[in-house]
């Protein structure tokens, strides 16, 4: 036998036992698994990571999840400072601080396989950790293009999220690839979204800026999640009703047909095609009738500049000018 060749050890499948996925955020975020977040700078996907953070630390649910007890939650960022942006931005989330901490990295800068990170999962037991931007813990030695360097750090990262159980979310930047294929838009290899068993895509709408959508764009362990759109108050996360089947190819080329928002859009140009004003309750059951929402027939009017609302016989009357 060769020098440092490993003993050979067989495993049966018979004897592995089975264990369900559990989840830190059904069917976003699993635990003791790596997902991403990414996005181009200022959409909005740090002021998600960082609501993550906060609702987890004082056992807020996330989203139509279930509501559990505070977790402990490890932070590391290496692009904004924590005492004039990260702190703040937790406090403005109402984050219960006692239960987010960080790895000093004063003396000796963190990677992805520095032994710390397990070792501070341990100590605190962490139920969820972020790294944000994850390009900046690949460690300086690591070309992020390089498939076979990415795939060592990842599979270590990965090997440490499982045994602690600990959820470990990366947050990325896109490259400047004009594609619309989310799949190639991950700055770096494509073996950083091969690891990850969820990829998680935000960005802001073309058509109205002021709104920042989620989309499921990978998920390995359940079905993808509907997409979730939410707007931005005072740096504070505000979920907003529309776009749950918006698409991250639709998403990234600005094609947003498929929303219930741009549903609503058509629906309403449709009802004052006429030229004739219509009832705004009339609108407004016609596509609860269609399964559009009172709210989302509201967002897509905001879209509509072109449509305007006078009183007639004491109601609300739309019409297109």
């Amino acid at each position: 036998m060769p020098k440092n060749q490993p003993e050979l050890k067989l495993i049966s499948l018979e004897d592995v036992v089975v264990e369900p996925v559990r989840w830190l955020w059904y069917p976003y975020i699993p635990l003791g698994k790596l997902s991403i977040i990414h996005g181009d700078p200022a959409e909005g996907k740090t002021t998600l990571a960082l609501w993550i953070a906060a609702a987890c630390s004082r056992g807020q649910a996330l989203s139509d999840g279930e509501t559990v007890e505070p977790l402990t939650v490890l932070y590391q960022t290496a692009e904004d400072g924590l005492g004039d942006t990260i702190k703040p931005r937790l406090l403005e989330s109402k984050a219960d601080l006692h239960h987010i901490y960080t790895i000093d990295e004063t003396d000796f800068p963190l990677s992805m396989l520095d032994e710390r990170i397990g070792e501070a999962i341990g100590k605190t037991h962490a139920q969820l950790m972020i790294l944000d931007p994850m390009q900046a813990y690949l460690g300086e030695k690591v070309d992020m293009n390089r498939a076979n360097e990415v795939r060592t750090v990842m599979k270590g990262l990965t090997k440490v999220a499982n045994q602690t159980g600990c959820a470990i979310v990366l947050v990325g930047h896109l490259n400047k690839s004009q594609t619309a294929n989310s799949s190639q838009r991950g700055l770096g290899s494509m073996d950083f979204r091969a690891a990850a068993r969820s990829v998680l895509l935000v960005g802001r709408l073309k058509n109205n800026r002021d709104i920042r959508v989620m989309v499921h764009d990978k998920s390995s362990l359940a079905p993808e999640g509907n997409s979730r759109a939410f707007s931005l108050e005072n740096g504070t996360l505000h979920w907003q009703e529309g776009y749950e089947n918006l698409t991250a190819d639709e998403l990234l080329s600005g094609a947003t047909r498929g929303n219930k928002v741009a549903l609503a859009e058509d629906l309403i140009r449709e009802q004052l095609a006429g030229g004739q004003p219509v009832l705004a309750n009339e609108i407004y059951q016609i596509a609860k009738d269609a399964g559009i929402s009172r709210r989302t027939v509201e967002m897509a009017k905001l879209n509509m500049p072109d449509v305007t609302a006078r009183k007639l016989r004491n109601c609300w009357a739309w019409s297109l000018h």
